[in-house]
């Protein structure tokens, strides 16, 4: 018997199957439509900015808005559909700079400053108003009508 297991105690961690939930009636409402936007201003940003992707995926994901695997295809959440356009097309950058940089290092975020360069306060005010009301469909549905009157929104549409 190994001398180890007396002095320390051996944690194992019991495997929490999670059931998966079924699709919310949102996504499916919506899907499709979040498809098509997010679709036509992902390919738009990357023609302007020599971008190469694989395919686009619309999920219904709880904590992301976004990823980029290492084989080039881009993952959105459908509420993308649901946010200003200001924030909208700040992700859309940040998940195509990961085409280039597959982290969250210092290159990477020079890369997303020079194709957008008030993106860290966007990045700050997504973030802030995910904190205080969340990410359900009628809290960005206030948020989008806030920002009607934005200059950068204005600016995109």
């Amino acid at each position: 018997m190994p001398v180890w297991p007396q002095f320390f105690t051996v944690r194992r961690r019991r495997r929490v199957r999670t059931r998966k939930r079924a699709p919310a009636a949102s996504y499916v409402a919506h899907k499709e439509s979040a498809r098509a936007l997010i679709s036509e201003r992902t390919r738009h940003h990357a023609e302007l900015h020599t971008f190469t992707f694989g395919r686009i995926a619309i999920r219904d994901t709880r904590r992301s808005w976004g990823s980029c695997s290492s084989k080039g295809n881009l993952n959105f959440n459908y509420k993308l559909l649901f946010l200003p356009p200001c924030l909208r097309e700040y992700i859309i950058i940040h998940e195509l700079c990961h085409l280039r940089v597959l982290n969250h290092s210092v290159d990477f975020w020079r890369e997303v400053e020079s194709l957008m360069p008030d993106a860290k306060a966007r990045a700050v005010a997504l973030r802030q108003f995910e904190r205080t009301s969340g990410t359900s469909v009628s809290a960005l549905t206030k948020l989008t009508e806030a920002h009607a009157e934005c200059s950068q929104c204005l600016l995109i549409e």
